[in-house]
């Protein structure tokens, strides 16, 4: 409804009891608007799950830290975990979603608060008749400029669950992006350990093949002396040439962790000098008795719980179209017919009003979409779930797997101790003709193999505890440690 008045005009002094009847609406309103929002409040759901990991024993506080790869001691990987941070794509696409969510609840967050336009027209017209009045003005001109507004009272808190829910997916974005990291860096460590142990292999193939080609000269000499046979001086050369093939795949293998580091980092042209695997010093041991709420900390258990805290707020969004909406209306500006008497108090105009919509009957749809919100409630307790019981499991296979290469990297290095003296034997034998040159093949053949083994085994032990961080959503701060093994 809309009314003009001047000052002179004898129903303004209807105005302030019309304006009282306003206020009070709207503080009533506002105060209704303040009741329990519909829908069910969040909570944690209880999962049975263990205190502590069965790989472990003795309770101790634990505290996780997100810079886990710190406690390798190499400054090299910790450049390359900078630069990958910095440039890789899929930190770059998470923060790109974070703020796309922050932006939705900032949006989602403005529908609590009234919205004011500002609406300025002007017109020319001609008309001959207003209803049954003629128009003494004609042709005539119309101005008009109005400030107004509208806002939905929030009575059964839609518009609060809405933020809620906003708000735990700008959450979810954010641990997601936390995944993407703890996964990069892991992706990095791995791949870089891969690398270090690929050189490693290296520089023991080319010891081993100057050693062989030391020995081929040797039996070339023999048979010129009549004291080895051409049998020996092939089988020597076969061995060669065997460990001239495994150097050439071994470089190739090295070339391609390089290149997928240098993806990882961002940076195309990566080079990195190399350098010795048993050099990195190991990490500290995880303490016994890490309590299995240190799950609680990783990312994609946290973006999982984000997630059903949104789908269990998105089911009072769905439950509240059952009940009324209420919204208030108004506007306040001039209208006249000459721009000059626009600011006049004659010109000024004014509008309020309260509108209701509550739907009576729409076949169900309503209370399917409120269907369709608890399904996707029920889904994301099950992703949280299954979240939950995969952290749980990588994290007991991670300590299984640490502990078990921690002892076959023992049992290895006394395997190539032992092979490297049976070596020494061996050539001391054939070189005063106590033995064959099989003897010196075969002492070769294991002592090569012996030491590679060691070598990737002491890549895999490393690994393991790169596992190990990643499944306990970083490394580890005890308040009490007693060593799991060596």
């Amino acid at each position: 409804m809309m009314q003009h008045f001047d000052s002179s005009d004898s129903n303004s002094s209807l105005i302030k009891p019309m304006n009282m009847k306003l206020v009070c609406l709207a503080v009533a309103a506002i105060f209704l608007a303040g009741c329990k929002s519909v829908g069910p409040d969040y909570q944690r759901p209880q999962l049975p799950l263990p205190a502590q990991y069965g790989e472990v024993e003795n309770q101790v506080q634990t505290q996780v830290s997100n810079t886990w790869w710190t406690l390798y001691q190499d400054q090299t990987l910790n450049d390359l975990i900078a630069k990958a941070l910095q440039n890789n794509t899929d930190v770059k696409l998470a923060v790109a979603r974070i703020e796309e969510a922050d932006a939705v609840m900032q949006e989602v967050g403005a529908s609590l608060f009234p919205q004011v336009n500002l609406n300025a027209n002007g017109s020319r017209s001609r008309v001959t008749t207003v209803g049954a009045n003629p128009v003494l003005i004609n042709p005539r001109s119309d101005y008009q400029v109005q400030l107004g507004t509208s806002f939905e009272l929030d009575f059964w808190g839609k518009l609060q669950r809405a933020k809620e829910s906003a708000r735990a997916q700008a959450l979810s974005s954010r641990y997601a992006k936390e995944t993407v990291k703890l996964s990069l860096t892991g992706l990095v460590a791995s791949n870089y350990l891969a690398l270090r142990s690929l050189e490693s292999q290296i520089s023991l193939t080319q010891d081993n093949l100057k050693s062989r080609d030391e020995s081929l000269a040797l039996t070339n000499r023999r048979l010129t002396g009549g004291v080895a046979s051409a049998l020996d001086v092939h089988q020597a050369e076969v061995a060669s040439a065997n460990l001239s093939a495994q150097l050439a795949e071994l470089t190739r293998l090295r070339a391609l962790s390089l290149h997928q580091l240098a993806v990882l980092t961002g940076t195309l042209d990566l080079s990195i000098a190399s350098a010795d695997i048993n050099a990195m010093p190991i990490p500290p041991t995880p303490p016994a008795g890490l309590p299995s709420s240190l799950l609680e900390a990783r990312p994609d258990v946290r973006q999982a719980e984000e997630l059903m805290v949104a789908a269990n707020a998105n089911i009072g969004v769905a439950k509240a179209a059952l009940y009324p909406t209420i919204s208030l209306t108004a506007s306040l500006g001039s209208e006249s017919l000459a721009l000059g008497d626009i600011l006049k108090s004659a010109a000024r105009i004014w509008t309020g009003g309260v509108s209701l919509y509550l739907p009576i009957f729409d076949s169900g749809k309503i209370n399917s979409r409120i269907a369709q919100a608890s399904a996707k409630q029920k889904q994301a307790l099950a992703s949280y779930e299954s979240a939950i019981q995969n952290a749980f499991r990588e994290v007991n296979d991670a300590l299984v797997n640490l502990r078990q290469n921690t002892e076959r990297e023992t049992a290895l290095n006394k395997s190539q101790i032992a092979a490297k003296k049976a070596l020494e034997i061996a050539e001391n034998r054939y070189q005063s003709g106590y033995s064959g040159y099989l003897d010196v093949l075969d002492a070769q053949r294991g002592y090569n193999d012996a030491a590679l083994a060691f070598i990737q085994s002491r890549q895999a032990r490393l690994a393991a505890t790169v596992s190990l961080f990643k499944a306990l959503g970083g490394g580890w701060q005890a308040d009490v440690v007693q060593s799991a093994g060596n």
